[in-house]
Order: structure tokens, then C-alpha cells, then sequence
């Protein structure tokens, strides 16, 4: 297989350009499923999975314990759909990334 050519980096960087997802909706952590004891021993949870599923988002920051902050059951789809636009924003830098490096080493304008 041989390599791309320059316009062809180009092309493919430009695509993935129109593939992120909007800027504004995107969250970075992760979703934490829940289920919680009330302390009634006559609720069912007393011996069973608990209420839930509660949702939390957790966010890690460097130098601190992670952040937990609840997620309503009405913003939950939000919230998902938010945190996977985030990876998948990563994953598209990621491409963009390499192919800049690559022209960098042909010694092409990025």
C-alpha cells in the first residue's frame, strides 16, 4: 500500500474537521451508576439492589479527589450524549493530530 499523498492528508484532515461534534456540547468525566439504601429495614432495598438507578458525573481534576455531582434522570441522556461528544472530539484531535505530524515531516505547510 503506498503512502498518502499530501492532498490526500489534507482531504482527510478536512473531513474530520466536519466530523466534530459540537463545541458546546461536551463534557468531560464519567457517568456512575447508583443504587442507594434508604435505612428503612422495612424497604425492599434493605435486602435487595437499593433505589436507582442515581446517576453522578465524576470528574477527575489533577491534585484533588474527583468531583461527584448528581445527574437527573430527565438529564441523563443529555449527559451521555454530552461526555461521548467529548471522546469522540479526543479521538478526532487525535487523527487531526497525526496528520499534522506527518506533513510536519514532509516538510509540507499544515
Amino acid at each position: 500500500m503506498t503512502d498518502p499523498t499530501t492532498a490526500d492528508l489534507k482531504r482527510r484532515r478536512r473531513q474530520l474537521l466536519r466530523k466534530l461534534p459540537p463545541l458546546d456540547s461536551i463534557l468531560r468525566g464519567s457517568l456512575i451508576e447508583r443504587y442507594k439504601r434508604c435505612g428503612n429495614p422495612n424497604c425492599r432495598c434493605a435486602d435487595g439492589q437499593g433505589h436507582g438507578p442515581k446517576y453522578y458525573l465524576s470528574v477527575s481534576y489533577p491534585g484533588s479527589s474527583p468531583r461527584m455531582d448528581y445527574v437527573p434522570q430527565a438529564d441523563y441522556e443529555q449527559v451521555s450524549e454530552s461526555l461521548a461528544n467529548y471522546t469522540q472530539i479526543r479521538e478526532i484531535l487525535e487523527q487531526i493530530s497525526e496528520i499534522n505530524h506527518e506533513l510536519l515531516r514532509r516538510r509540507e505547510p499544515l
